[in-house]
């Protein structure tokens, strides 16, 4: 059995020499990861003391893992797909509910007690215990999801290979994110923040904390228990001023009480529908 450190040494000399590929313990450590991460054993990005980690090398087994396979008709009942990619099984043994006609691929990890409604979650994305994948939400590749997490119907949630260096979106404990909201470009949603319906964050868009006598400006995170909608402001152009979209924190959870009635008291107390 290969130790983690050889298989990332054979990953990265195939990285910089795709000749590799052709190897057996090139073909054996790609196989070795995509495997690990199927089964949780490894992540794309952790969290760990100073934050989160991104894991590059794994990233690269995920992306070479594509030209190594080969295009296979898939047959699932009268479902019928073409692609390199196996689909995940097993979910009973795995302890996830999985509602049809709900699709993830093989290196992706859900944790036990998941429900999947109709849904797609992507290769090298982590699903953790207790979460609802709501009807149409889809969870990119390497998108990382924490414990509890409720994505509604329609979220998407962006996904990230390459560049490698780039962080993929990662969605903390207990948050809850409303209907229609699209999460990209590397954003971080902190524990048990709250987000309405219809929530746009990319890596620029201007995340306004409002709930104090000032506006305060931030990017690319929600800080915990926020309760989080849409907003806009204003900006000049040469051909005027127009509005731009903005996600507006207009609150928080209390830490008082417990979760599911936090986030009841914080919707009606904000008017915010999801």
């Amino acid at each position: 059995m290969m130790t983690q450190i050889v298989t990332k040494s054979i990953i990265e000399n195939a990285w910089n020499d795709r000749a590799l590929l052709s190897k057996s313990e090139t073909l054996k450590a790609i196989e070795s990861v995509l495997n690990d991460l199927d089964n949780g054993h490894l992540r794309v990005a952790e969290p760990s003391s100073d934050g989160w980690k991104i894991n590059e090398w794994v990233k690269k087994a995920v992306v070479l893992y594509f030209p190594i396979r080969q295009m296979e008709t898939i047959e699932v009942g009268p479902f019928e797909f073409h692609d390199k990619i196996p689909l995940k099984n097993n979910y009973a043994e795995k302890g996830v509910r999985v509602v049809p006609t709900a699709v993830a691929r093989y290196g992706a990890f859900i944790a036990k007690n998941t429900i999947l409604m109709p849904s797609y979650i992507n290769i090298g994305a982590y699903v953790d215990e207790g979460t609802m994948v709501d009807t149409w939400a889809t969870v990119g590749s390497c998108a990382q999801i924490g414990k509890g997490v409720h994505l509604s119907g329609g979220v998407g949630i962006g996904g990230v290979l390459e560049p490698l260096q780039a962080a993929p979106v990662i969605i903390e404990d207990h948050a809850f994110i409303g209907s229609r909201c699209i999460i990209v470009e590397g954003v971080r949603i902190e524990r048990e923040a709250v987000l309405g319906a219809n929530v746009v964050l990319t890596g620029s868009t201007k995340i306004i904390d409002v709930s104090g006598s000032e506006p305060v400006t931030l990017h690319g995170v929600v800080p915990e228990r926020s309760v989080v909608i849409p907003g806009s402001y204003t900006k000049s152009f040469p051909a005027g001023d127009f509005q731009v979209p903005c996600a507006l924190i207009i609150g928080k959870r209390k830490e008082s009480t417990d979760r599911k009635t936090s986030l009841n008291q914080a919707l009606r107390a904000h008017n915010v529908v999801v």
